[in-house]
């Protein structure tokens, strides 16, 4: 099994987003990533799908008119984009076979609406929550065309894969657990640990539920303790450089 970070862009944001009372009024570009597995079989799943590629031309194309549109600033190249990043790995959009969203706010299911081919795995809850709620955009990922396997808590899904609930962040989110054999088990938290600094300085205001959040991120570390498993944050802005990033890197 092979996993890839795909590089989707930036969200500019105030630290305080991320984690606040840390370096509250601090303006900073987070990273928003998707993730390639090619399992044993060569299939393949992507874990979330980023920022829509139509922000590279309009910014403020999500929350235009919303005071959302100044307070996260969507800040992608061409380069940026879903398609892009799976072309320079010599892959299609048709050639996916999965998805597995952690949760589908803006900059994680923005380009659910390319992957027509996939089946796509939610968290129950997650989905309920999401439907119809102007927090979590609909014409990018509640389309006919997409079809959803709903799940109801800790789930394995390909021998490997399994995805570990991890509410706070919003109802039904979930985390992504690869077991690789050279690198070992590795964590994709999503947002439930947007960052480093939410361990270390217990900083879980900016989460929509902060004390189901401190649980869950508490949880995922004590996993990945237990497991000896690299975590990878949803949008932690130093650990991005430390990354193996697609498509010069891969981990296996």
């Amino acid at each position: 099994m092979e996993l890839y970070v795909l590089p989707l862009g930036d969200c500019c944001c105030d630290y305080e987003v991320i984690a606040p009372g840390v370096s509250d009024g601090r303006r900073v570009h987070i990273p928003v990533n998707a993730f390639l597995v090619r399992l044993g079989d060569d299939s393949l799943v992507l874990v979330d799908t980023g920022m829509n590629r139509l922000h590279v031309r309009d910014p403020e194309l999500t929350w235009r008119g919303t005071p959302t549109a100044e307070a996260l600033v969507p800040v992608m190249r061409k380069e940026d984009s879903l398609l892009y990043r799976l072309a320079e790995l010599e892959i299609a959009p048709q050639d996916i076979s999965y998805v597995i969203n952690t949760h589908l706010h803006f900059d994680h299911a923005g380009n659910n609406d390319l992957l027509g081919g996939a089946k796509f795995f939610v968290q129950r809850d997650q989905y309920e929550e999401a439907k119809g709620n102007p927090s979590f955009p609909n014409q990018y990922w509640d389309l006919p065309s997409l079809s959803y396997e709903l799940l109801d808590g800790r789930t394995r899904l390909f021998d490997g894969v399994e995805v570990l609930p991890t509410p706070g962040h919003c109802e039904g989110h979930q985390s992504v657990v690869l077991e690789l054999e050279e690198t070992g088990t590795v964590v994709l938290c999503g947002d439930a640990v947007y960052c480093s600094d939410n361990f270390e300085h217990d900083a879980w205001l900016g989460q929509a539920d902060p004390e189901r959040a401190r649980e869950s991120g508490e949880m995922l570390r004590k996993f990945a303790s237990e497991h000896d498993a690299f975590m990878i944050y949803g949008h932690d802005p130093v650990q991005f450089h430390e990354l193996r990033r697609a498509p010069g890197a891969a981990y296996h």
